[in-house]
């Protein structure tokens, strides 16, 4: 078998679907050959590919202004186009409906071959932050997005409630079955060794409460939020606490100014991207909440390896993002509003007892391996490869 993955994206952005695709094609390898067909993007060098268990295949792309995603256009790149028809992939596992993602079903399609789509993200409410008008969101959803995901043999949700949302609210037709997200994290040996390490890295005191999010920084994730909180807790007698922000994104400048206006500079940090999983995995560890108010992620990774090292999340109510976590049994779930999220955060610090019962539940319930969802996926590629496609084009 051989099987071929989609994605828009690719390294050096670094975002959830980009490491979601990484980690199932590096697996798969274990199983099957894999290629990955991707965009060549800003600041794409060769060496970011060379020691991968998997082939990539790129196409050229279109920088955007002021932001931080590329154009891929796959149909104007006939060398992408001869390598794709060169590979000879016998599964199709599209992880955007977009550009790259469409070849891929198209290319599926026109060869008989099974084609999978993951939905990885809520796209209707991508296209509302952007597009004032709602005529042009229906019409892009209705003719762009919709129809590439009904043209698949099988979707993939990440969570029940993202299932939900397509089947309900987008007019999902194709056949849907729930297929979570994982991580390849593993737990901290040494988690007094770890927290020294940040510590002496940050100048954080010992007994310091320390608040965590790792990923884009982009408004759009509600980061805001996170601060406003903070200054509203701070001024209801929260001290003695850092929040360690890491990642890069587009919002840099504009979170580093609501920072100096909320008059945080003292506790709030601004790491920059750490790459390497054993040194996010001490981030991780040492952090006593991971802040995550986000009502724009599908089912994000962080909180995921945020739950490896018993991290438990602050989410929002409402969040699609939180849908497998239970309230006060292995997360917590605040109100919507900044006075709500900061009066959570204070909750859970305050009360010790519920914080450890909550601690160890995110470990116990929300820690799952890449290694058994790929050798799931490996086992639904099997069967779909004795199944006859049933959506044509």
């Amino acid at each position: 078998m051989k099987v071929g993955y989609f994605i828009d994206t690719w390294y050096p952005m670094v975002d959830g679907v980009i490491k979601v695709v990484d980690n199932y094609a590096s697996r798969l390898a274990k199983y099957c050959d894999v290629v990955v067909f991707a965009p060549e993007t800003r600041g794409y060098t060769g060496e970011i590919d060379e020691n991968r268990p998997y082939e990539v295949v790129h196409c050229a792309s279109v920088p955007i202004i002021k932001n931080d995603y590329d154009i891929p256009t796959p149909i104007l790149d006939p060398v992408f186009d001869a390598q794709l028809i060169k590979s000879k992939i016998d599964l199709v596992h599209i992880h955007s409906p977009f550009s790259v993602g469409l070849a891929g079903v198209t290319y599926g399609k026109v060869h008989r071959l099974p084609v999978i789509a993951t939905l990885h993200s809520q796209y209707r409410q991508d296209f509302e932050m952007k597009i004032p008008l709602k005529s042009v969101v229906d019409v892009i959803m209705n003719t762009v997005v919709m129809p590439t995901f009904n043209f698949c043999d099988e979707c993939w949700a990440v969570n029940a409630a993202i299932k939900e949302l397509y089947e309900k609210d987008y007019g999902l037709t194709a056949p849907c079955r729930v297929q979570p997200n994982a991580t390849d994290h593993q737990r901290v040996a040494d988690p007094a060794a770890a927290a020294k390490e940040i510590n002496e890295r940050y100048g954080i005191g010992e007994d310091e409460t320390v608040f965590l999010f790792v990923g884009r920084i982009n408004f759009i994730k509600n980061i805001d939020l996170i601060v406003r909180s903070l200054k509203i807790a701070k001024e209801k007698g929260l001290s003695n606490f850092r929040m360690l922000f890491v990642g890069q994104g587009q919002d840099e400048e504009k979170l580093a100014e609501l920072v100096k206006g909320c008059g945080l500079e003292k506790e709030v940090i601004m790491c920059g991207l750490v790459s390497g999983r054993e040194e996010l995995e001490k981030y991780y560890s040492r952090a006593d909440l991971f802040l995550f108010p986000s009502l724009y992620d599908a089912n994000s990774l962080v909180q995921i390896e945020a739950a490896c090292q018993g991290t438990p999340t602050v989410f929002l109510e409402g969040a699609r993002t939180g849908a497998t976590v239970t309230p006060g049994v292995n997360g917590y779930f605040s109100p919507q509003g900044d006075e709500n999220y900061a009066k959570t955060i204070i909750d859970a610090i305050s009360d010790k007892e519920t914080y450890r019962r909550i601690s160890e539940a995110a470990r116990r319930d929300l820690y799952l391996s890449w290694d058994d969802v790929v050798r799931e996926a490996y086992d639904q590629y099997e069967e779909h490869l004795f199944k006859k496609p049933i959506r044509l084009i």
